[in-house]
């Protein structure tokens, strides 16, 4: 259920279309794709590989832009097709945390250092990033393991600190591939209910791509690609 306190667009997009090549060898990653996504909202996106929903994830990430369309991240246009309409890689630290089908954890880091580094990276201290880190461990479930490196952690372990680190810089949108595909059932099932719970709680808009169907009902919303739109 979506968290009633808000009704605020955290993501907007605008006739996405992505092509790769041109003539005899272009390919049409993506087209025409518009989406809305409110903050408080968890989102799947579903679709068989090839669909284009990484091609979709990334350009709003701000890391793979689109051919045409436009990106709006909390009502600020941000791509303009390739066109940059602020300073993405400062944008994308502010207000966006991914995660991916790897926790993708530094392995000679603990996992408090894992969070901590996400925020140092933009200038946050020492002191403040290891408090801010202890308590995502301690909301995620983890704070036990806060002293141990990635290879100590089960698969479930690892991605609460990877959830822990792309909330540490409080984006307003998190982005994740895959998060569950190393997983057993159980363990992804606790993890798709944890990005209902940061959605819900932390009042961030998040979009999920996965294959799993087995844990689609702790979502909101679920939109399913084919041949690179969304299907009606």
């Amino acid at each position: 259920m979506i968290a009633a306190s808000t009704n605020e667009l955290a993501i907007e997009t605008v006739g996405l279309t992505k092509i790769y090549g041109s003539g005899n060898t272009e390919v049409v990653a993506m087209r025409d794709v518009t989406m809305q996504v409110r903050r408080g909202e968890v989102v799947a996106l579903l679709g068989p590989s090839g669909s284009g929903k990484s091609t979709f994830l990334t350009a709003v990430g701000l890391i793979n832009p689109p051919t045409t369309g436009t990106v709006m991240i909390r009502g600020t246009p941000v791509l303009d097709g390739p066109r940059e309409l602020t300073n993405l890689r400062s944008f994308r630290r502010q207000h966006i945390g991914f995660v991916f089908q790897k926790s993708n954890l530094i392995p000679f880091l603990t996992a408090v250092e894992n969070v901590q580094i996400a925020m140092q990276v933009n200038g946050e201290t020492g002191r403040r990033s290891r408090i801010r880190a202890m308590e995502l461990l301690d909301y995620l479930g983890v704070a036990d393991r806060a002293s141990n490196r990635p290879a100590m952690l089960s698969g479930g372990q690892q991605q609460r600190v990877a959830v822990a680190r792309a909330l540490a810089n409080h984006p307003s949108v998190i982005l994740a591939d895959e998060p569950t595909a190393a997983l057993d059932s159980q363990r992804g099932r606790q993890v798709m209910e944890l990005f209902a719970k940061v959605a819900h709680e932390q009042q961030a808009a998040v979009i999920v791509v996965t294959h799993d169907h087995r844990s689609l009902d702790v979502f909101d919303t679920q939109y399913e690609m084919e041949d690179g739109r969304f299907k009606s």
